[in-house]
């Protein structure tokens, strides 16, 4: 092993090899028994008959249904997650302004929308927007999904990203400040890249949270993937069928997301490894990094 390598925990010898390879096997075996179990279940139910999948096949149904439903979906969690990720970014720098006044409303946004259920807030603003028609008949429904999913998300991420800034090492600040940077420009240039970076995974996984729960909309009639399968369940007569290939499609499209997501974080991570922000956002010179400390090549620090 080399030097520069860190041990997160003990190599398992050849009785813990094993045992793990037991485990697995029994886990797999496990597995295998449930879903034998599930598909039993489906054939006693007559689910698993081929007329109730034929329409799957069928261009028509994607076309008529599910494609329109998976277009009202990804329009719902593109908007959100744009609008999420800003607001998220301004609650963040809020809440670790020095100034009281924006620090106070930003930790009140943050702690009052992550305790409302996302659906509670789709359904006040639903009502909200209906009564005092701030939007029209055909955009009201999006309008409030938005809205929920857009507060909840960016309060969160606005807690990652003060989180992730709180993690960082104090010589990160310190070292900004010697070189007459002032503490917003240290936050802006020097801590908050750092900390998006080191805290991608999370973020990561709260996009994905944005682009499931666009299916709570379905309660409030908007037409997303899960209320046009729930249409189409019902004018097929294949209801579980169908609630299983929506299952599908999310499982996709979390993948999908959380790939091309992983990526941008490693190219995140090589930018940051290759060079240094100075306070108007240009290249200070190669950096050497390591787990406690980053060394700037051109100023020393």
């Amino acid at each position: 092993m080399s030097s520069d390598q860190t041990v997160l925990y003990d190599v398992p010898g050849a009785k813990a090899r094993v045992r793990h390879r037991l485990y697995g096997a029994a886990s797999i075996v496990v597995a295998l028994l449930v879903l034998w179990w599930v598909l039993t279940k489906f054939a006693d139910k007559n689910q698993l008959e081929a007329a109730k999948w034929s329409p799957f096949l069928d261009w028509v149904t994607w076309k008529e249904y599910l494609l329109i439903g998976l277009r009202q979906t990804l329009i719902a969690a593109v908007i959100s997650i744009v609008f999420a990720a800003v607001l998220g970014l301004l609650l963040g720098l809020g809440r670790m302004s020095q100034i009281r006044l924006i620090r106070w409303p930003c930790a009140v946004f943050v702690e009052f929308f992550r305790a409302v259920p996302v659906l509670l807030m789709m359904y006040f603003t639903f009502r909200l927007y209906n009564q005092y028609g701030l939007f029209s008949d055909d955009l009201r429904a999006l309008a409030a999904v938005v809205t929920g999913l857009t507060f909840y998300n960016a309060s969160v991420m606005g807690e990652v990203l003060r989180a992730g800034v709180a993690s960082l090492p104090a010589g990160q600040r310190e070292a900004g400040l010697s070189i007459g940077l002032r503490p917003p420009q240290v936050l802006r240039a020097i801590l908050v890249p750092q900390a998006l970076t080191a805290m991608m995974p999370i973020l990561v996984s709260q996009l994905v949270i944005v682009l499931k729960d666009t299916a709570l909309g379905s309660a409030i009639l908007y037409d997303e993937l899960l209320n046009w399968g729930q249409t189409l369940g019902s004018a097929q007569a294949n209801t579980v069928p169908v609630l299983i290939v929506v299952a599908v499609i999310f499982i996709l499209l979390n993948y999908a997301l959380t790939k091309v997501a992983g990526r941008l974080e490693r190219r995140l991570r090589r930018r940051g490894a290759s060079k240094g922000v100075d306070a108007e956002g240009t290249g200070l010179g190669a950096e050497v990094t390591g787990p406690d400390m980053r060394y700037n090549t051109q100023t020393g620090l």
